[in-house]
């Protein structure tokens, strides 16, 4: 069970506050455009799958760009790349009211500005949602991202109402247009934040290798790989309310875009409510209760959905499936964010965003074609099955509780004074450490060494293997290699104080009277005409 922390707690710190009022405007915008596009494409067509694209459209863009936008969050400055997205979605909203005015809107046009926002917020969302270490301590994460996921559902419940209201008195455009505007609060309050920088005096990395570099501390991270899956399987099947709800609301509930919005405000409502109660339900149950009890109520939503014809029901329903909607993303969230550094944090969320948010492009598709050939009702309740085994996977992979290790560097590595003349592009670099162990150590050695190829992997090494002397079979080494002398700095920066009982098992078992030897060999795998690695004190190499 988590600890209780007051779930406004983060309202404490000014530049949260100052942010997380601005988002609202933002927010409120964004979910005015999304009710515009989504009831101007029923004007458009009559095909329900097109109108499940809409929502396709925004997440995709999502899942494809997710992880570049993340090596960007952790590379450059989290605020100015925040700044350059928000500045290229107001332009895009600009454009599309201009042609909305206009009247020169086609489906497929409608859809291309549609995921030209969604490319804004995948370049937006992972450097916000890593910034939420930069503006609160950890003990006030987890409140920080649900008080993110409450803004946004306040403006959901509030928002869809709004927009609807708009596109039934002034159409769609001026949905467009009103989003335009919204854009400016939060573009004004980044330029007034000045967030702390941490002193880096390493180069950054190179983007491919950086994207690289988080793919494989994810993929080596257990606790990680099962948030990312459980989120797909929640995202794929959840978005159904959202890609349907228009078809709901014009084929069974009968109403126009005014029901639309207000069906919408429902579930934004819903989610307020699963934001306030949040902090409570993580105190009382484990992470994996709260994602089962998740899908199952937004299960039971979508068959009660699906089979009813009667407004005030439809309203109804929606409200359980927003808490458990709210419950589910935001505990995914926080787990990301509490079991990454903060090296890699963007582009873990990357991952996370990459994976829920592909599922729900997925899954928009897919119950859009499903409502095309059964109905929307035989989709929604398709879903509800979906949602019910996501809660099932949870028996073999149960969702991890909240990672309390400490992921702050170690900060005992120091550069060694080398006495060649080396580069810090000169590489490729072999790393090689000896071990004495006695006999009877080997089997814990071998499992604290097990960990220690994880780990080592996991920051960046290469090659990685063991091996034992034949003749003096107490002596065991440790080898790796990594592409640069600037990449071997980096990986042991990486090390976090979660690493040092790892560190100290090892050299707990280590007999030698010195600490375990670690050998810095540059490699060279054909043999050069002259020395091209000259002694620092040579004259080659004087000042």
């Amino acid at each position: 069970m988590a600890e209780r922390v007051p779930v406004m707690a983060p309202f404490r710190h000014e530049a949260f506050r100052m942010l997380w009022l601005a988002t609202l405007v933002s927010n409120l915008g964004g979910l005015v455009q999304s009710v515009g596009a989504g009831w101007m494409m029923t004007t458009l067509t009559d095909s329900h799958n097109m109108i499940a694209l809409v929502q396709a459209s925004t997440t995709l863009p999502i899942m494809v760009f997710s992880l570049a936008a993340g090596a960007l969050a952790d590379n450059f400055d989290r605020r100015t790349v925040m700044i350059i997205a928000q500045c290229a979605m107001a332009v895009v909203s600009i454009v599309l009211a201009v042609l909305g005015y206009l009247g020169l809107l086609s489906p497929w046009l409608l859809l291309s500005f549609t995921f030209l926002i969604g490319c804004g917020t995948a370049l937006f969302n992972p450097s916000w949602q890593a910034s939420m270490g930069d503006l609160v301590p950890r003990e006030d994460l987890a409140g920080a991202v649900t008080l993110n996921t409450m803004g946004f559902n306040m403006m959901r419940s509030v928002g869809p109402a709004v927009g609807g209201l708009i596109v039934a008195l002034l159409g769609a455009a001026s949905a467009f247009a009103l989003n335009a505007f919204s854009y400016l609060p939060l573009i004004v309050a980044l330029l007034r934040w000045k967030p702390v920088r941490p002193a880096n005096r390493l180069p950054r990395e190179n983007f491919g290798s950086a994207i690289l570099a988080g793919v494989r501390y994810v993929s080596l991270s257990p606790n990680l790989t099962t948030v990312l899956l459980r989120g797909f399987l929640f995202g794929s099947a959840a978005v159904v309310i959202m890609a349907l709800l228009p078809s709901v609301a014009a084929d069974y509930v009968g109403g126009g875009a005014l029901v639309y919005g207000t069906l919408l405000g429902c579930f934004g409502l819903g989610a307020i409510g699963g934001a306030l109660v949040n902090a409570r339900v993580r105190a009382r149950f484990s992470n994996e209760v709260i994602v089962r009890l998740a899908c199952l109520g937004l299960a039971m939503s979508c068959i009660g959905l699906g089979f009813s014809r009667d407004p005030v029901l439809s309203h109804l329903v929606l409200l359980p499936a927003g808490a458990c909607w709210v419950l589910a993303l935001s505990l995914f969230n926080v787990s990301i964010q509490l079991s990454s550094p903060r090296w890699v944090v963007g582009r873990a969320l990357s991952l996370y965003q990459t994976a829920t948010f592909g599922g729900m492009a997925l899954g928009s598709w897919v119950w859009g074609l499903s409502a095309d050939a059964f109905g929307p009702n035989w989709a929604l309740v398709s879903a509800s099955v979906v949602l019910l085994a996501c809660a099932l996977v949870g028996l073999r992979l149960p969702l991890p509780q909240f990672n309390q290790r400490d992921l702050n560097p170690l900060g005992t590595f120091s550069e060694p004074v080398l006495k060649l003349d080396l580069r810090p592009r000169s590489g490729p670099i072999m790393v090689m450490v000896d071990y004495l162990i006695a006999q009877e150590d080997i089997p814990a050695f071998l499992q604290h060494m097990s960990d220690r190829r994880r780990i080592r992997i996991r920051d960046g090494a290469r090659q990685w293997a063991l091996l034992r002397d034949l003749e003096h079979p107490d002596l065991w080494v440790e080898s790796y290699h990594v592409p640069t002398w600037i990449d071997y700095v980096r990986h042991n920066l990486r090390r976090t104080k979660a690493d040092a009982d790892n560190v100290e098992s090892l050299r707990a078992l280590h007999r030698g009277s010195e600490p375990p030897r670690v050998h810095r060999m540059i490699e060279r795998q054909t043999v050069p005409l002259s020395d091209d690695m000259p002694l620092r004190d040579s004259p080659e190499v004087a000042p």
